[in-house]
């Protein structure tokens, strides 16, 4: 049975910080491969600063070359906007998979906003990367009173597919200042010359 990672988000732009994460989880975990859920509207970011899903995957793509890391626009296909349906339907549509939900310890902080959030956490295991100044918002995000109970510990993170759930582990991983805000801020117009390009979902074949 495959192991997949999955990391959403808007990949706007995709950058070096999402691969390194990538990575490190993929070793952490053992994992077959990371899918990257390049998402068509983000509920709790402003639509009018989002680039296009035809870019914004272009730029996944370029970033995630030569890895185990496969960038796909699925819930276009699924048809879901919210985490707790597409990971849901994922479940349902490859059953054959082991999944674990991989997230920045800046979401967990504000997890509590994510719809049906306690029902992710019963859907697969979630991995939350510690990242340098969340560390501590995450360890006291309001959503830890429950989650507290299903905490695992970091030295039993090869066991995750063992884990009955709930289950969440957290990882500490290395500085890395990058972020889609600041190339943005950099060049604001990044999507210009990759939105006119279709390109082929790598999964579902779809042509975005």
């Amino acid at each position: 049975m495959k192991t997949i990672g999955l990391l959403g988000g808007s990949f706007n732009p995709a950058h070096g910080g999402h691969r390194r994460i990538s990575l490190f989880a993929m070793k952490a975990f053992k994992l077959d491969a990371m899918w990257w859920l390049v998402s068509p509207g983000n509920p709790l970011k402003d639509a009018d600063d989002m680039a296009p899903l035809r870019a914004r995957l272009a730029s996944a793509r370029a970033v995630a070359r030569h890895s185990r890391i496969v960038p796909t626009a699925i819930e276009t296909r699924l048809g879901t906007r919210f985490t707790v349906d597409t990971l849901r339907s994922l479940r349902r549509r490859y059953p054959q998979y082991r999944f674990i939900w991989i997230m920045g310890a800046d979401n967990l902080a504000q997890f509590h906003r994510w719809k049906d959030w306690r029902k992710i956490a019963r859907l697969m295991p979630i991995a939350v990367m510690v990242r340098p100044g969340y560390d501590k918002s995450a360890r006291f995000a309001s959503v830890m009173g429950w989650f507290a109970r299903f905490v695992r510990r970091a030295d039993q993170k090869d066991q995750w597919t063992t884990w009955s759930l709930p289950s969440l582990v957290m990882i500490g991983t290395r500085p890395d200042t990058r972020s889609a805000t600041a190339l943005r801020s950099r060049s604001p117009e990044w999507h210009r010359d990759m939105a006119h390009h279709p390109l082929r979902d790598v999964i579902t074949h779809d042509l975005i």
